[in-house]
């Protein structure tokens, strides 16, 4: 004969399933709302202006004691449209660094210089010692060096201009995803104060020699140079 199942059976049985039907629930709530969020993310990314040099309705932004006026278009994070005092700023800038090709999209954070060091310095203080033997060729005016797989290094290069007493300096990092392009950063110090800390594609460095003369027309228009 099968025994009785107790009261305390069946209310600890039906306290799992309310438990499990809430977990259940909570699942469903959560993903409700995180396809919510990705559907606004992407309606906000097709509807974002491109940034453009002439941009106006600007926020105005103090960054170490620099005044910057910057057009709302140019914020990479829409967080970070507000007036006032700021450690850093991340914008976007669309380069014509070549006539008839597209621009070229980098990303630019500016902050204080002390919280950054040039890329032109670290050549010399950091990456000179860390090179593996040889170099690589394929982009006029440049030197490539491999880094050497150690500290972080593994899978990048730099490439700099051998002949300038402040060179053009950029490491780049290949892409862990293969259908993406491999990106270079650059940093550069601002007679402002500023540091810029530059992120672009790889396959924009053999226009590098007209990085900063592009660069200067959208740092200029803030203020930022």
């Amino acid at each position: 004969m099968l025994a009785p199942i107790s009261t305390n059976g069946r209310a600890e049985t039906r306290s799992a399933l309310i438990y499990n039907l809430a977990g259940i629930a909570a699942l469903v709530l959560l993903m409700a709302v995180s396809l919510a969020y990705l559907i606004d993310r992407t309606g906000q990314t097709e509807t974002s202006p491109l940034p453009a040099l002439g941009d106006q309705d600007s926020v105005q932004q103090t960054i170490a004691g620099r005044d910057l006026d910057i057009p709302a278009a140019w914020f990479r994070y829409g967080e970070q449209m507000t007036g006032g005092f700021a450690s850093q700023v991340d914008l976007r800038f669309l380069l014509d660094l070549e006539p008839g090709a597209a621009p070229v999209a980098i990303d630019v954070t500016l902050l204080p210089r002390s919280r950054a060091r040039a890329s032109s310095a670290l050549l010399d203080a950091v990456y000179l010692h860390q090179f593996e033997d040889g170099t690589i060729g394929g982009i006029p005016g440049l030197v490539g060096k491999s880094m050497a797989a150690r500290e972080g290094y593994a899978g990048e290069t730099v490439w700099y201009d051998p002949l300038s007493p402040v060179p053009f300096v950029a490491k780049c990092a290949t892409a862990v995803d293969g259908a993406r392009p491999d990106r270079c950063l650059r940093t550069i110090h601002l007679q402002s104060g500023l540091a810029a800390v530059l992120s672009f594609e790889a396959g924009a460095l053999p226009a590098w020699r007209q990085f900063d003369q592009e660069l200067a027309l959208w740092l200029g228009q803030i203020g930022a140079l």
